[in-house]
């Protein structure tokens, strides 16, 4: 036991700034290559003349049904990861290995159950999600989303082990396999759209075969762990073990989750508003809201993969360094990520309020009318204008998840993104029309930003505490 155990020493004996480039730094490159699976998708589809906007439309359509795959992955891998790290820093290796057994096996059956019913209700669930809009989108969606759903086993399985193997103390193995899925579907996607013509069937199935790859890696190397080796009797279920490690994986849960609901309300309220605009209730130019609001998303989507990259990351370090009792470090950490998060937000907001006009033309919006145009910059000033508070609170969501603090971290996770984040994309519209939704996301922020404040301030506290430091060197 003494062995398994020195090799993790590390991350509560060195320095903590070097601790946080060598674990962020592969984990936000890993979720930014995540977040470009589905832009290079549409990239390549756009481009292909026989595909155009009606495979574009088909991409948008499924995007969504991808996330809830990717919610039930991570809340498994996060919160296993979460519950290794801290088992490992109060040394209890055999809890670490039963969580990364039962772990295992839940997200196998997880991906396996969702792959059923998405191929047993794929017309309504197309259907659901906006498919049936014209018969040509929805032959596209159906296809696309047939091949998609044949690898969201493997799709689910290397998205929840990638933490795993960050916890085992792997974080370059864990981006390498994300990156040789990602150069898997690159490579892959032109070949079969461009040279075969195999259609939305050729986008779907480069996608598959790279989630293929990064799922196999993944089984390489669980068969090499080096800290945490599970032998087969941790691959027996235990319902204490399940329970605390998705209890520490919930919030990861519901901020992928909460984005579809958020997708859902957000687009009905940009059809109900923009039809009611002097402008956009014109036929030739209804799309345009829709059309923008996308882009600005896929923009802060990128942004957000750097901060959660940076906060998910730290999690191996804060968990054994709050489960070895070693709150000065964790306290450290805390400072260095807020600080590294706000600065994050910070270039972000001078991106979207001084260069909106670039971001456009990147995004390809070049040709289009000067409607499209006008509203586009309205929309990544206002939306995003306080994009450093949103960073911010991401943070505290993670660090607090991190830190075992699973109930604290979920409540102020659904307050921003159920309560706020729905709730105000369905209430302010009715007040101000199509810019209502554009003032949803910085009101959400400001108001969510007002109780993390709060947390943080008793997190300090709680990390200052030396009677709680030295009950939490007591072993349980």
């Amino acid at each position: 036991m003494e062995q398994q155990e020195k090799p993790n020493q590390f991350l509560g004996e060195e320095s903590v700034g070097r601790l946080m480039r060598k674990y962020a730094i592969p984990c936000i490159i890993s979720l930014l290559v995540g977040a470009l699976y589905n832009i290079v998708d549409q990239i390549f589809i756009a481009n292909a003349s026989y595909l155009g906007s009606f495979g574009n439309a088909a991409n948008t359509v499924v995007f969504p049904l991808t996330v809830i795959a990717l919610a039930i992955a991570v809340m498994i891998g996060d919160g296993c990861c979460a519950f290794v790290s801290l088992s490992l820093g109060r040394r209890h290796p055999e809890a670490a290995k039963k969580s990364v057994g039962n772990s295992i096996i839940l997200v196998i059956a997880c991906g396996l159950a969702l792959c059923a019913i998405y191929l047993i209700f794929s017309n309504q669930i197309i259907a659901m999600f906006g498919g049936t809009v014209n018969e040509e989108t929805f032959r596209h969606s159906k296809e696309y989303f047939f091949y998609i759903t044949l690898g969201i086993p493997f799709y689910m399985f290397g998205q929840a082990l990638n933490p795993m193997i960050r916890a085992d103390g792997s974080p370059r193995f864990a981006m390498a396999s994300t990156l040789a899925g990602a150069v898997i579907n690159i490579i892959f996607d032109p070949i079969f759209i461009f040279v075969f013509r195999w259609g939305m069937m050729g986008a779907a199935v480069a996608t598959v075969l790279g989630q293929i790859v990064t799922a196999v890696l993944a089984i390489w190397y669980i068969l090499h762990m080096k800290l945490i080796r599970p032998a087969r009797a941790d691959f027996g279920m235990d319902s204490g073990v399940c329970r605390k490690t998705l209890a520490l994986g919930v919030t990861s849960f519901l901020s992928q989750i909460s984005l579809v609901a958020a997708m859902a309300a957000i687009n009905n309220m940009i059809r109900k508003y923009g039809a009611l605009d002097p402008v956009f209730a014109q036929e030739q130019y209804a799309q345009i809201p829709m059309a923008v609001v996308g882009i600005v998303m896929k923009f802060f989507q990128i942004v957000i993969s750097i901060v959660v990259g940076m906060a998910a990351g730290c999690i191996p370090v804060v968990g054994f360094n709050m489960g070895a009792g070693k709150r000065p470090r964790v306290r450290e950490l805390f400072t260095r990520l807020l600080i590294a998060e706000a600065s994050v937000g910070a270039v972000a907001l001078l991106i979207v309020e001084l260069l909106p006009r670039q971001l456009i033309y990147i995004f390809g919006a070049a040709n289009e009318s000067a409607y499209y145009t006008d509203f586009a910059l309205k929309a990544f000033r206002i939306y995003l204008c306080m994009i450093v508070f949103a960073c911010v609170n991401k943070a505290c969501f993670i660090f607090l998840q991190a830190m075992g603090k699973a109930l604290s971290s979920t409540v102020l996770s659904m307050i921003r993104e159920v309560v706020f984040g729905i709730g105000f994309a369905l209430l302010l519209p009715v007040f101000f029309g199509l810019d209502g939704v554009l003032y949803s996301m910085p009101l959400s922020d400001i108001l969510t930003f007002l109780i993390a404040v709060c947390l943080i301030a008793r997190t300090y506290r709680e990390l200052d505490d030396t009677a709680k430091l030295i009950a939490d060197r007591i072993p349980a």
